[in-house]
């Protein structure tokens, strides 16, 4: 299901508008991107999540108490103002992981980034368990600096994990093992990454 537009796009990261207010996927969240090529599709891992004003320069106002003593709070703003959908607009940043060429999955950066105003998907359990087969994406986060890399690999880790429902402990286990190679020169990295596996 669609539920965003691409607002800006690099090789490595992308930033999409959904076209909902306030309905974004959760940070650590695995999605998709179309491209160009319609066998191509990008994943990446939400990162960031905002709700901005729709005008360049502009910013959200109070609403909730108002000179005249009208008091509003929380969702009944939203109920009170419903233009509020058409001068805000919810946005999340993705790093980009990985893309898919017809069925196979590669874990590096694609050729080329997906185009501006193309669809964002978020990946259902299927999509995530083929992911997840392979571990390159944990190598691409924990090198990453622009993001909050473990917290955002521990956060994609237990979504690919919930994919393989009843068998998260078989994927978390597995995949702690890989980390341990990964990080087997910071102990207390890998130590702090594995305590946030747990919901």
């Amino acid at each position: 299901m669609r539920i965003a537009e691409i607002i800006e796009s690099s090789t490595q990261s992308f930033v999409a508008g959904s076209y909902e207010l306030l309905a974004a996927p959760a940070f650590g969240a695995l999605v998709q991107a179309h491209t160009l090529d319609p066998q191509v599709q990008v994943y990446a891992v939400v990162y960031d999540i905002r709700t901005v004003s729709r005008e360049p320069g502009g910013r959200a106002v109070v609403r909730g108490k108002s000179y005249t003593g009208r008091e509003l709070f929380n969702d009944e703003i939203y109920r009170a103002h419903p233009d509020l959908s058409e001068v805000l607009q919810t946005e999340f940043a993705a790093w980009v992981v990985g893309y898919r060429r017809e069925t196979t999955v590669y874990q590096r950066i694609p050729a080329a980034p997906p185009p501006v105003h193309y669809s964002v998907e978020v990946c259902d359990d299927t999509t995530l368990r083929q992911f997840g087969m392979q571990s390159g994406y944990a190598r691409m986060l924990l090198q990453a600096s622009q993001v909050p890399s473990d917290e955002l690999l521990a956060a994609l880790i237990r979504a690919i994990a919930e994919a393989h429902a009843p068998n998260e402990r078989e994927y978390l286990v597995r995949v702690g093992r890989e980390l341990a190679l990964l990080l087997r020169d910071d102990f207390e990295r890998l130590r702090q990454i594995l305590a946030r596996l747990t919901p």
